[in-house]
């Protein structure tokens, strides 16, 4: 009996011991929603001044639609969105919200993981970042600014900052979440980024193909450091937490104090009627009560679907965002995190949770904004 104990208690030793990320896999399993706790995050202050959504005195709740029913014969939309483990839902129309609500002992207050939402930001940062001169070009090179991935492959010149935005670079990079010995989850629950872009690898030419990989929200990230001199968190702190007049301070988690790389592919972590505020940003063209935040071309650029790149469900990927044929584009993270604007109806839709539980949300986004 001793023997069979003591063999799993070396396994689990070796695996801690020979890779601290597959050990941390194990022990916290897969991503939840809770993640901002279990890794160190940069503070991103907000301001003096709060914007506020003005609300109705009685909110109104949708229609579940019918295909949305299921077997379970859902009896209402609360149900609905309970039964699928959101946390927190609002509708937002002319800066008014029509719906709000939280679930699972959530509230307006709690601090909500985004996950890959956290990409559309870095986009946002990065038209920034150009617009003030630090960054002469989407086509530059990304090893105008990361020239040590020059030491594993000289192709890494021919990979833009465009390509990384549209998920066009190339690079080898295993997007598997199911799994320990993945490159994501490497990147995900490692503690020196840096030191593992320097193993990466080419897989093809850029531009071939789509493939969304993490790496190259990273890459992307990195490049906006260095090119502006700029921790990202305090870069998106100065250039969108202050000026959109958020309600409340966010973090944006990084690998380790000894590696100190914010984890651009993810991890900004707030609440989130000020998800729907960046929502808000972006449904008046990059525009803030009258003060440009985003360059206008920059996002009229990233709402332009024609850039060949579809994502698995297939919405066109362009810029870090989602964008549809009606017009209305979204920002998107696993477990079902979504910042969806239908500029249509001036609309601005939030769903965080705990899981996607399968369902199509960005249909269902678009059969909400049909009632409106």
């Amino acid at each position: 009996m001793r023997k069979i104990v003591i063999i799993p208690l070396l396994f689990i030793a070796i695996i801690l011991i020979t890779s601290c990320h597959v050990g941390r896999f194990f022990y916290w399993n897969m991503a939840d929603v809770y993640d901002f706790r279990k890794f160190p995050a940069e503070y991103v202050g907000k301001g003096e001044r709060s914007f506020r959504f003005a609300e109705l005195s009685l909110p109104k709740e949708p229609f579940l639609p019918e295909e949305f029913i299921g077997s379970k014969k859902t009896s209402g939309f609360n149900d609905f969105l309970k039964d699928t483990k959101t946390v927190a839902f609002m509708i937002i129309r002319n800066d008014t919200i029509l719906y709000e609500n939280y679930f699972d002992d959530f509230s307006e207050n709690e601090m909500i993981a985004s996950f890959s939402v956290s990409k559309s930001y870095v986009s946002a940062l990065t038209g920034i970042a150009l617009e003030e001169g630090y960054i002469k070009s989407v086509n530059q090179p990304i090893t105008d600014f990361i020239p040590e991935l020059l030491e594993s492959d000289s192709r890494f010149s021919e990979i833009t900052l465009e390509h990384l935005l549209n998920m066009r670079s190339g690079i080898k990079f295993d997007e598997g979440y199911a799994t320990p010995f993945s490159d994501m989850a490497k990147y995900y629950y490692g503690t020196n980024l840096k030191n593992y872009i320097r193993k990466l690898e080419i897989s093809s030419s850029p531009d071939l193909e789509y493939d969304y990989i993490s790496v190259n929200g990273l890459l992307l990230g990195i490049a906006v450091e260095r090119a502006t001199g700029y921790n990202l968190a305090k870069y998106l702190e100065q250039k969108i937490w202050i000026p959109l007049e958020m309600e409340y301070d966010a973090t944006w988690n990084f690998d380790s104090p000894r590696g100190n790389q914010i984890k651009a592919f993810c991890c900004i972590n707030a609440r989130a009627v000020d998800m729907a505020k960046f929502g808000r940003l972006y449904l008046h063209q990059g525009n803030w009560n009258g003060r440009q935040i985003v360059p206008k071309p920059w996002v009229e650029a990233t709402l332009n679907a024609n850039k060949g790149s579809r994502d698995s469900q297939g919405y066109p990927y362009s810029y870090q965002w989602r964008v549809k044929d009606d017009g209305a584009f979204f920002a998107k993270g696993i477990l079902g995190q979504y910042i969806y604007v239908y500029p249509e109806k001036n609309v601005i839709i939030v769903r965080m949770g705990k899981r996607d539980s399968g369902v199509q949300w960005a249909s269902l986004f678009e059969q909400i904004c049909h009632q409106l």
